[in-house]
């Protein structure tokens, strides 16, 4: 795909995602037929989160992941992310208090990479780990987990306020419009400083940028659970999302060989 064509193919992605949203909350409105309510909170938490994934490929740099790698990094990333996610904090984070808050970002941040590195180790068996790469699984990954959480609020949101769509649009308004400032963006961050690690052969340098990504992006997460102002929220979404934009920018001036690893020379093929 040609370079504009890719920086600018989320529009048409929000276009046409917002379309089939209204198109679904219409005829339930018209209807009253509760059998679309499903299609709704799906489409409701997946529009605005597919359609940054789609920015992020747009300005992103060199990078070869297809449709199936990303594919896989958002269903089983999140499938595998928000269940092992849900389990830890079930059964280690009752009692807690307020510490809860930086456990639930330690265990939610560790628990979104399981399978993005999964994918690193196959990349890195082929000897074709790039930064850029690295950044998008891990946006694809964190797409997946806030699209299930998504859902599941807005599922707790219509059986709470016993039926109320306003209470469920309301929530998926909210939370579909953050998630690229949380969840999406704070995986990416890692997933590209674990990336850029790997391919700088675990330098000090890029271990130590790795581990204070890792540790800002579960501060930020503690965070983000436990304010509540709105201004709060807006100041840690600009500091997220200008964060994870510098970054893509890196990764646009970043060389073929910066952003590639290649295998240690027993692995090569000759």
């Amino acid at each position: 795909m040609p370079t504009t064509l890719r920086k600018w193919a989320w529009l048409p992605v929000l276009a046409v995602g917002l379309g089939l949203y209204f198109l679904v909350q219409g005829t339930l409105i018209d209807t009253g037929n509760v059998n679309y309510v499903p299609s709704l909170i799906l489409l409701g938490a997946l529009v605005v989160p597919l359609s940054f994934l789609t920015f992020v490929a747009g300005h992103t740099g060199v990078w070869r992941v297809g449709p199936f790698v990303l594919g896989i990094a958002a269903l089983f990333g999140g499938v595998v992310g928000i269940v092992t996610a849900g389990r830890l904090e079930f059964d280690t984070l009752r009692g807690l208090g307020t510490t809860s808050l930086i456990g639930i970002g330690l265990i939610e941040e560790s628990c979104k990479l399981i399978v993005p590195v999964l994918i690193l180790v196959w990349q890195w068996q082929r000897g074709t780990v790039r930064v850029a790469d690295g950044l998008l699984i891990g946006v694809a990954a964190g797409m997946g987990f806030a699209v299930l959480e998504t859902m599941g609020y807005a599922f707790t949101a219509l059986l709470a306020s016993q039926g109320n769509i306003g209470e469920v649009e309301e929530t998926l308004l909210l939370r579909g419009l953050s998630s690229p400032a949380a969840h999406m963006a704070w995986t990416g961050l890692i997933c590209g400083a674990l990336w850029a690690a790997v391919a700088a052969r675990w330098t000090l340098a890029a271990t130590a940028r790795l581990l204070i990504t890792f540790v800002l992006a579960v501060a930020l997460h503690a965070l983000w659970d436990g304010v509540t102002n709105r201004f709060a929220y807006f100041l840690l979404a600009a500091v997220s999302l200008s964060w994870l934009l510098v970054e893509l920018h890196r990764s646009d001036t970043l060389s073929w060989d910066d952003g590639q690893a290649t295998r240690p020379r027993h692995l090569q093929r000759p």
